[in-house]
């Protein structure tokens, strides 16, 4: 998230927060997709970490994109810790451990999303070049330690920080060496987002399978395809999973507001100030009674913050976050893109979508949560292997991008961009998996080959 919300226009009911989520629905023609990737940058000299300050470092990465791109520094203090697109909408922020991510404008295609990706990589390696930095393209950090990683200087971050290890063994290791792709969906209504939310979910772990790519930790095989997702699986039961009350009878805004009214608070920002109110309680600051700030209510910008702090595979803002995957090359990070736009914006692959996952019961989508991080497309569920599932979702996916109709300057449409996917699945191993046997093979041992083929 490139900033946090500012708007203290008080909260006077329950239906308020209700009425935020369904305010983001679209009609069809209005629907876009937003692409948000992250990448770890790394000194190509020597393969270390990259820290904020320096006339190298992070700061000084953000400054020459400024520069180059015209964007609009969003500061902290005095840090400049984002930047923002101010005519299209785009933004770069920060995570904890330095990882630099792009938050793409909504947009309309995926041949524009593919653009806008290779655009933004020429602009960070061109500025990345005269700073003698590289950019990883793997779902986690392959050979530092958590106390050699850096951190940024975000106070939210800080808050998250002490924590993190209060709620679980990982959080720390999702939040300052883990990398992650994801692409953001809208919704029509109510009943659309449901439907949207159920399969996604259930096809989250699918996705994660087919894009696993964190394969290494420390500067040895981690024993996972995709380790970021273990991660996941022991950060904060709190607020993260696959929320399987999302298949109950009766579910939508108002019970998904109501779980995210019961998963702890991190912070309430007034002003510049971020006060550390982690464990606490969203509905005590609803009703003025929180300890720690007496008598402040919840505001706007409270609400859209706490929204922002919950992460579950699938996250429902005013839009659909699928959040289930790693990140990799370009071609990786559109075609995860690509998969979510064919499946949830066709109706007929929605339908079919739905047909492949609506008869999974709730411990088989666990099940398959657990399994997959180890096992990727090689798991199962109701009796079929991942790799089996992944290749229906595909085709379903290819078959919706190809009735969407958008064409390309060269004539083609949008299936092209499935094309890595694709070919994953059908040949059975994941980007992780062939690292593995570069590792024991061509690389001799080390990842630190991965510096020069898993970067840009």
């Amino acid at each position: 998230m490139a900033r946090d919300v500012s708007d203290t226009t008080p909260i006077g009911a329950r239906s308020e927060l209700v009425e935020w989520i369904a305010s983001g629905e679209k009609p069809r023609d209005a629907w876009r997709l937003g692409t948000e990737h992250e990448k770890i940058p790394f000194y190509t000299a020597d393969a270390t970490p990259v820290p904020y300050d320096g006339a190298k470092g992070i700061r000084a990465l953000l400054e020459g994109l400024a520069e180059r791109t015209g964007w609009a520094p969003i500061m902290e203090e005095s840090c400049p810790i984002g930047l923002a697109d101010e005519v299209g909408g785009g933004a770069i922020s920060l995570e904890p451990g330095g990882q630099f991510e792009l938050s793409g404008a909504p947009l309309r295609t995926l041949h524009e999303t593919a653009r806008e990706t290779a655009q933004h990589i020429d602009d960070v390696k061109a500025v990345g070049q005269g700073l003698d930095l590289g950019f990883l393209t793997l779902g986690m950090s392959p050979l530092w330690t958590r106390a050699e990683t850096p951190v940024m200087p975000k106070a939210r971050y800080r808050i998250m920080t002490n924590y993190m290890p209060k709620v679980g063994s990982l959080g720390l290791d999702m939040m300052y060496r883990t990398s992650t792709v994801q692409v953001n969906m809208d919704y029509a209504s109510e009943a659309d987002m449901v439907k949207k939310l159920r399969v996604s979910l259930a096809l989250q772990p699918i996705a994660t399978a087919i894009f696993a790519n964190s394969p290494f930790t420390e500067g040895k095989p981690n024993g996972y395809l995709s380790m970021r997702s273990q991660i996941w699986r022991d950060t904060d039961r709190d607020r993260t999973g696959m929320m399987a009350f999302a298949f109950e009878d009766g579910f939508g805004y108002e019970r998904y507001v109501d779980w995210v009214l019961d998963v702890p608070l991190y912070f309430v920002k007034r002003d510049a100030t971020y006060h550390d109110v982690a464990g606490s309680s969203f509905r005590d600051l609803f009703a003025g009674r929180l300890a720690q700030l007496p008598g402040e209510r919840a505001t706007q910008s409270d609400w859209a913050n706490h929204v922002s702090t919950v992460f579950p595979e699938v996250r429902l803002k005013r839009y659909l976050e699928m959040r289930g995957a790693d990140v990799g090359n370009i071609d990786h990070i559109v075609a995860l893109s690509a998969f979510w736009t064919g499946l949830l914006y066709d109706e007929t692959a929605l339908d079919g979508a739905w047909e492949l996952v609506k008869n999974w019961t709730a411990q088989e989508r666990e099940g398959l949560r657990a399994d997959v991080p180890m096992l990727a497309l090689k798991a199962s569920i109701a009796g079929r292997s991942v790799q089996d599932v992944a290749r229906d979702a595909l085709a379903l996916s290819h078959a919706g991008l190809k009735r969407r109709g958008y064409l390309d300057e060269a004539g083609r449409d949008e299936t092209r961009h499935l094309a890595y996917a694709e070919e994953i699945v059908a040949s059975g191993r994941t980007q992780a998996e062939r690292l593995l046997e570069l590792y024991h093979g061509a690389w001799g041992g080390s990842v630190l080959p991965a510096f020069k083929e898993s970067a840009f």
